[in-house]
């Protein structure tokens, strides 16, 4: 899939407890929510053709490059979806087309007195990880293909496998489906620069109103060792999305898993 074109934005808090383990809720203490379960906002971890950090293709498959300084890196796992965006006569964006999922590492950085998300989210080449296979989707509301997928990561570490992610259903996301996409249409249109926050508005018109955007949905909760162990060189770093109607336990591809395999150096 051919993504160097399209604007790639994350959602905040969009899984029960993830801010917490992560540390991060206190980034987010002034920002008002809809709700008390809804996301906290949505940022950039690539705008294409932007002369900052952020406009360097940090999306990789097989490898996850830590930074050079010391840092405190942690699998993010999540889903990434595939959007058409549609715009009106003012650029305003009206809608928003699901053509096809996959898995994600938004592998972050816990940075102290980092402003914005996005500080945290790309340091350079493949800093981030995407699956090889992508699931169409058929319809991106309850009855589709994704109602039966659940969403698990690992990391082996010198030939021991830990669960990193909760084992999670899709239909677990706090915001999904047609909630969260009238939730993201909002927020690009109407997100404001606060707090850890940016308006996204404005990157859209800065990247020329791109016609797709990849967005990752949010990371699952943490398993204990994935609270409390940063990545290392040397891990391996496995994010798997599977058909919980599948009988096949094994880790191998198929119809019915996307996995994104990365070696960690």
């Amino acid at each position: 899939m051919h993504l160097q074109d399209v604007i790639c934005l994350g959602v905040a808090g969009n899984f029960a407890h993830h801010l917490e383990q992560a540390g991060e809720l206190e980034d987010f203490k002034g920002v008002v929510t809809e709700t008390a379960e809804a996301p906290k906002g949505i940022f950039p971890f690539y705008l294409p053709g932007n002369d900052s950090f952020l406009g360097l293709y940090s999306i990789g498959i097989d490898t996850l490059i830590l930074p050079a300084y010391e840092a405190n890196a942690q699998v993010e796992p999540e889903i990434a979806v595939l959007f058409d965006i549609v715009y009106n006569e003012v650029n305003e964006v009206v809608d928003l087309e699901a053509k096809h999922f996959t898995t994600f590492n938004d592998c972050t950085i816990r940075k102290e007195g980092a402003k914005k998300i996005s500080e945290k989210k790309s340091w350079g080449l493949n800093s981030k990880g995407i699956g090889s296979t992508w699931i169409p989707i058929d319809t991106f509301e309850e009855g589709g293909v994704m109602d039966n997928y659940h969403l698990c990561s690992f990391v082996k570490r010198k030939g021991v496998v830990y669960p990193y992610g909760v084992d999670a259903p899709l239909l677990g996301y706090s915001y999904f489906y047609t909630r969260l996409k009238n939730w993201l249409i909002d927020k690009m249109n109407t997100q404001e620069d606060f707090g850890p926050l940016e308006n996204i508005s404005e990157h859209l018109k800065a990247c020329r109103y791109p016609k797709q955007a990849l967005i990752s949905i949010g990371a699952t909760a943490y398993e204990e060792f994935g609270e409390h162990n940063y990545l290392e060189h040397g891990d391996e770093v496995y994010v798997i999305a599977y058909d919980k109607r599948s009988d096949n336990a094994d880790l191998t591809a198929s119809s019915t898993k996307v996995i994104l395999y990365q070696g960690v150096q």
